[in-house]
């Protein structure tokens, strides 16, 4: 019997290595199998960790520029191949790192989120996982770019600060500064959002608010950030712009596809599933586990459980997920590839005392002892 674990984390709870290594515990204590674990995540936030440390990378620390100017400490992975970094653009310029009366989305920047990337570039690395969800910038990539080694220039000639202020007054730009080494870079960008760069789905109008831009400011910021567009895609000869996930982060996501030369927009899961492997490791599989904190309608709608379902399925697996609590609609899962599903909880308890992650990780490793002791009665 060949077990593959891929789990999300329960959050607040364990992390999907600590659940994946519960369930390992409940397989084994049923019988004999061999089991493989792997760490899985959306692409957002905890992607990073998730992948460091069920890959066996290991972290780095950098200060750089916070979204304010105010130097931050970022951190990022590296994986065991030698090549791959893997990180979050919310590390080094998060909404999270704003205090909400201090949002300004006329100043804030993702010049860290460049130093980030060249601290690895400089370190040798050339492959790259990006999360960039969270952010607090509405900049359009520009302060990335701007520490990348790309130059913003007015129609005076007067070299422009990274912010979005500068958008609206860009005539031309130069690569005068970048790094040959950055021209053999790979970036692959976890992007779950399919919202152009400009316009009434774009990254002003549709995430902007939440970054501090005011009703009154839409129009006029969208109007900067589609001049910033022409004469960025005139520079690089592309057209970018409506590409879907252009607008997310900001506009970060344009920042990437329309100035650095090899980038992948993709759905987070999926980027996760290639980087882990998983793939290869359910070919031969007769079982694969996943699962998360909350197993509801809105697994079903594609989030990470249902993915793992998806590629399991291609290979004939039977696909069990494990969860904290079964919601609302869950039975879709079923249609979406899961077999069948568990709640791990063994009785009435409070919230805090079910998410305890000791008690959670023994709740896991009773739930799928169970369900494999009955497995392995089948196959008699």
């Amino acid at each position: 019997m060949k077990v593959v674990i891929a789990v999300d984390s329960f959050k607040g709870s364990m992390t999907s290595m600590e659940a994946g290594e519960a369930v390992k515990r409940g397989v084994l204590a049923a019988g004999p199998a061999d089991v493989i674990v792997k760490p899985l995540a959306d692409g957002g936030e905890g992607t990073t960790e998730a992948l460091v440390t069920g890959l066996g990378g290991e972290f780095r620390e950098v200060t750089v520029q916070g979204p304010l100017g105010v130097p931050v400490t970022a951190r990022y992975g590296v994986l065991p191949d030698g090549k791959t970094a893997v990180m979050e653009m919310a590390e080094a310029a998060g909404i999270v790192l704003v205090p909400r009366d201090l949002l300004d989305p006329w100043h804030a920047s993702t010049f860290g989120v460049g130093e980030m990337i060249l601290d690895a570039v400089n370190a040798g690395y050339r492959e790259f996982i990006m999360g960039i969800g969270g952010s607090a910038t509405t900049e359009g990539g520009i302060g990335m770019l701007s520490a990348l080694g790309f130059v913003f220039y007015d129609s005076n000639g007067r070299k422009l600060p990274p912010v979005f202020e500068s958008l609206g007054k860009v005539a031309r730009i130069s690569a005068e500064n970048v790094p040959d080494a950055l021209l053999s870079c790979r970036f692959r960008v976890a992007c779950d959002v399919e919202n152009p760069l400009f316009g009434e789905r774009g990254a002003v109008a549709v995430f902007g608010p939440q970054k501090g831009v005011k009703p009154s400011e839409i129009a006029e910021m969208d109007d900067c950030m589609r001049h910033y567009a022409s004469i960025a895609e005139s520079f690089s000869k592309k057209a970018c712009a409506d590409v879907p996930g252009a607008g997310a982060a900001g506009g970060l996501g344009f920042a990437f596809l329309n100035f650095l030369p090899s980038t992948e927009l993709r759905s987070g899961i999926g980027i996760v599933l290639d980087a882990v492997g998983l793939e290869d490791a359910v070919r031969d599989a007769d079982y694969v586990i996943t699962g998360e904190g909350r197993l509801d309608g809105q697994t079903a709608m594609g989030k990470v459980p249902v993915g793992v379902a998806r590629l399991a399925k291609q290979y004939g697996c039977t696909v069990l997920a494990f969860a904290g609590s079964i919601g609302d609609g869950a039975a879709l899962c079923n249609a979406a590839g899961i077999d069948a599903y568990f709640p791990i909880l063994r009785g009435i308890t409070t919230l805090d005392a079910a998410m305890d992650p000791g008690t959670a990780q023994r709740n896991m490793a009773l739930a799928v002892e169970q369900v494999f002791r009955l497995l392995h009665c089948e196959r008699l």
